[in-house]
């Protein structure tokens, strides 16, 4: 992602943090940042490492608080099987999150599919079950790489 891009994203992400009382501090802005500009997804971990380049006495509780202010924002899903991290691309409403995850590249494409999610509430229904968070992760391989 272009930097350009990149600082549109953060102001239109401070500006959702102000409208709803939420404060973006300048670690949760950097690490926002470094986010937009993975092809993939992240783990934790390397994240510190690149957030270390501007915050140096960065620490793991330091990135895991980041991740999950994020993550409580909606700007950062989590990938479940990788356990890392990849910015939301339409972080502006609440929606079902499904996954393309590339086995060789590592590129993820967040895709969004109604019927989907829309089939998941009714099975859940059928089943007396609430679904309060829904991601759906697909492996295989992207169009450059199959």
């Amino acid at each position: 992602m272009t930097k350009p891009e990149t600082e549109r994203l953060i102001r239109k992400a401070e500006k959702l943090c102000q409208q709803r009382g939420a404060r973006m501090t300048s670690t949760r802005k950097e690490v926002f940042s470094i986010l937009a500009q993975q092809a993939g997804s992240i783990g934790a971990y390397d994240l510190l490492e690149q957030l270390k380049m501007v915050v140096p006495n960065a620490k793991p509780p330091t990135i895991y608080r980041a991740l999950d202010f994020l993550q409580e924002q909606g700007f950062v899903h989590k990938i479940s099987s990788s356990n890392s991290f990849v910015l939301c691309s339409h972080f502006d409403h609440q929606h079902p999150v499904q996954m393309l995850i590339c086995g060789s590249c590592g590129d993820v494409q967040e895709i969004q599919s109604d019927g989907v999610y829309e089939e998941l509430q009714n099975q859940a229904e059928d089943q007396g079950f609430l679904v309060q968070q829904q991601t759906i992760e697909a492996h295989g391989l992207c169009a450059k790489c199959h």
